[in-house]
This record gives structure tokens, C-alpha cells and sequence, in this order.
């Protein structure tokens, strides 16, 4: 069986982290670089840029298939995708710029995880460079491939510490008929210590809603998407128009104001972090979510005279994930700041991972490292031992 050809592309990575392994040069893995800061500081002087890896290598619409390099766009997969009537059901934080590597490498999810599952759920296949320099493919081009679909799996969500992402498999999915966003208006969450709060999110769960995406805002985020001051719980639903037309009947059934609302909303929600923040989910088995989520939305920071804004929160429904953003002043450097930024994270059960947060608060605020177990650390020094690829981004 001959091995399909190399880009000159790939090519190109592969000599470049060669040539790092030899010297023993760390390299900070990066597609367009917009989330930059987002885990652990990496200790590397050297940026490999994978953003000039672009272009559709293969586009089969009746397989529902596309395979992309790594620095293509969501948007350039959107707009090819679109013509031919399909999408891509993957929507990660930030905006359409980001890159179809990165999105794997971090494995990052949005609110359409809700109906069609993680990214490693809808790349289908990969091709990477690891930390020697071997060009190693896992995964198919077709959906019913599964030969190397554990290799993939491992990758997604490896953050870069395995191998430089090059090209990128992706199930693609038929746009429907019609698409619907629907707005439910949700208690207060102070009102009865958030107990109708409560009970109209664990009604919204037990709905009989095929919905796309079902996220539950906080008042303060959903000022910001301009939804008003009041929490409020978002569903994209698509379809025939009698399916759109059966879900919007089922989220009126559980009372509230519903209205429609236009779907640029979803991509708001994607962009609402700011530069400058803190970012961690909490998460807990689905059932627990509605309690959580009402006690959550009830938080506000303690009052200090250089406090930041309240948190901006939204919590998938069917995932059990919360998402909580705190924005952070301009200068958070000095030390009495960095001392009072714990007391505005909401403390909560469950487990808590964080996403963004300022390089020395990794240490400040005692997160244990996501490399400190012996499988971690035996499968980084299987795919790079010179530990050149994104050091320190887990901990190590």
C-alpha cells in the first residue's frame, strides 16, 4: 500500500520540528493566534505557525466529507460547505477566523455540542507531525472509517504536546429546511433562593426538544448579546417546518415568554469573551445541572473598589457544562488585584477546569497539572521526546 503523498505544506513542519528535536528548540504550536492564553503559559521562545497551512484537499459532498489543512478557516469551510448545501456543526469560542486545527488541537466545543456532540466526535481523521519529525495519519475519509480512529481521538484535544496538526478530516451535515432560534425568558434567580429558576431548567431538559444547541444565560450575559437584563434560555432548532414548528410548540408548553430571536445571536455568544479574562467550565452529570445553574446565576463578586464586572455565565442543558467568563481590568498585574481575583471566581461543586487565565494565577491559584499521571506523561514522551511540542501547556 503506498503512502499518500506528502504537502509541501507538511513538508515544511516536518523539517522545522526536525530541526527542533535536533537542538533541542521548544516550539509554541499556533494557528491564527487568538487564543493564545488560553491554558497553561507555554516555555517556548519559537512560534510554529500552522495558519499558512490552508487549502480544501478533498471535498466528496455525497460522502458528507471534507478534508482541509490545519490553517483553514471555519469560515473557508462554511462558505465551501455552504455552496453544496452542508455545514460543519462545530462552533468554538471565538469567531469564524479560527483555525480547523486549533479548533482540534483544543478540542474546543460551543452550544451545538448539544445536538451533535465534540469535535472529536465530528473529525473523522488527521494527519500530524510529531515531536521526531514522523509524519503519522489516523482515521479516514469516509464516516463508517474507524481504522486509526483512536489515534485521532487522542490527538483531538492534545493540545499540540503530540504532534502539529496538518490536515483535518470533517464530517459534514445537510443544512435543513428551515432553522429557528427561540428565546425563553427564565426567573429571576434571586427570586425563592432560585427555586423556580431551578425547576424551569430541569423542565427544559425534560422537554421533548431535538434541538441543536439549548443554553441557558445569565442576566449579565444576556444584557451583553442584547437579549435584556434578565437570564434567559436560548434553543436552535432546525428542520422541516413541521419539526421547527413541533419544537417551538414544546418549549411554549413550559410557560414563559418565548420569542423568536435573529440567529446572529449564536455567533455574539461565541465572540462575548473579552480580551482580557478569566475563563473556566464547571461541569457535572446533566441531572445536577438545573440546582448548579440557578445557584450559579445568582452569583455576584464581592464589592472592591477595582472588583472587575460580574461573571458572564452560559450552561449547556444536556452536557451539564457551565461556562464562566470574568472579565479582568487592564492592569490586573499588581499583586492586591491577583489577590482579590479568586474571591470573584463562583465557588462551586462538580469538577472545574480552566480555560484562559493569567500566566502567574496557574500557580496562585494551586490548579494541579493535567500531566501529572504516569499514563500522561508515558504517552508525551512516546510522541515527543525531546519535549519540543508546546512544553509546559499541561503542567509538565
Amino acid at each position: 500500500m503506498t503512502a499518500a503523498p506528502l504537502s509541501a505544506e507538511a513538508a515544511a513542519v516536518q523539517d522545522r520540528v526536525r530541526s527542533a528535536a535536533a537542538s533541542r528548540t521548544p516550539l509554541r504550536l499556533a494557528g491564527r493566534g487568538a487564543w493564545l492564553d488560553a491554558g497553561r503559559p507555554v516555555r517556548a521562545a519559537e512560534r510554529l505557525s500552522l495558519a499558512e497551512t490552508a487549502g480544501i484537499v478533498d471535498y466528496v459532498p455525497g460522502d458528507l466529507t471534507m478534508t482541509v489543512r490545519a490553517g483553514t478557516t471555519l469560515g473557508e469551510i462554511a462558505a465551501a460547505a455552504g455552496a453544496e448545501g452542508q455545514w460543519l456543526a462545530l462552533d468554538p469560542p471565538g469567531r469564524d477566523d479560527g483555525t480547523i486545527g486549533a479548533t482540534a488541537a483544543t478540542a474546543s466545543a460551543g452550544p451545538l455540542a448539544h445536538g451533535f456532540g465534540l469535535p472529536r466526535d465530528n473529525v473523522l481523521g488527521l494527519e500530524f507531525v510529531d515531536g521526531t519529525g514522523a509524519v503519522v495519519r489516523g482515521g479516514g475519509r469516509v464516516v463508517k472509517n474507524v481504522a486509526g480512529f483512536d489515534l485521532t481521538r487522542l490527538l483531538v484535544g492534545s493540545w499540540g504536546t503530540l504532534g502539529a496538526i496538518t490536515e483535518v478530516t470533517v464530517r459534514l451535515r445537510a443544512l435543513p429546511a428551515r432553522e429557528l432560534t427561540l428565546a425563553l425568558a427564565l426567573p429571576d434567580p434571586s427570586e425563592r433562593g432560585g427555586a423556580p429558576l431551578r425547576d424551569t431548567l430541569a423542565a427544559l431538559r425534560a422537554a421533548p426538544l431535538a434541538a441543536w444547541a439549548l443554553e441557558a444565560v445569565n442576566p449579565e450575559l444576556a444584557a451583553s448579546l442584547g437579549l435584556g437584563d434578565a437570564p434567559v434560555a436560548l434553543a436552535r432548532v432546525g428542520g422541516n417546518e413541521e419539526l421547527v414548528r413541533a419544537q417551538h410548540d414544546a418549549l411554549r408548553a413550559i410557560g414563559g415568554d418565548v420569542r423568536e430571536v435573529d440567529s446572529s445571536v449564536w455567533a455574539r455568544l461565541r465572540a462575548c469573551e473579552p480580551e482580557r479574562a478569566i475563563v473556566l467550565r464547571y461541569s457535572w452529570p446533566p441531572a445536577q445541572l438545573a440546582e448548579n445553574c440557578a445557584r450559579l446565576f445568582a452569583h455576584r463578586p464581592r464589592e472592591a473598589s477595582d472588583a472587575p464586572p460580574a461573571p458572564l455565565m452560559h450552561a449547556s442543558l444536556g452536557r451539564g457544562v457551565l461556562r464562566c467568563i470574568v472579565p479582568l481590568p487592564d492592569s490586573p498585574a499588581d499583586a492586591r488585584r491577583r489577590l482579590l481575583l479568586p474571591r470573584l471566581i463562583p465557588d462551586a461543586s462538580g469538577t472545574r477546569i480552566f480555560e484562559r487565565l493569567p500566566g502567574p494565577l496557574w500557580t496562585e491559584l494551586g490548579i494541579p497539572p493535567a500531566a501529572g499521571d504516569r499514563l500522561s506523561r508515558g504517552i508525551k514522551a512516546k510522541f515527543d521526546p525531546a519535549g519540543v511540542l508546546n512544553p509546559g501547556i499541561l503542567g509538565e
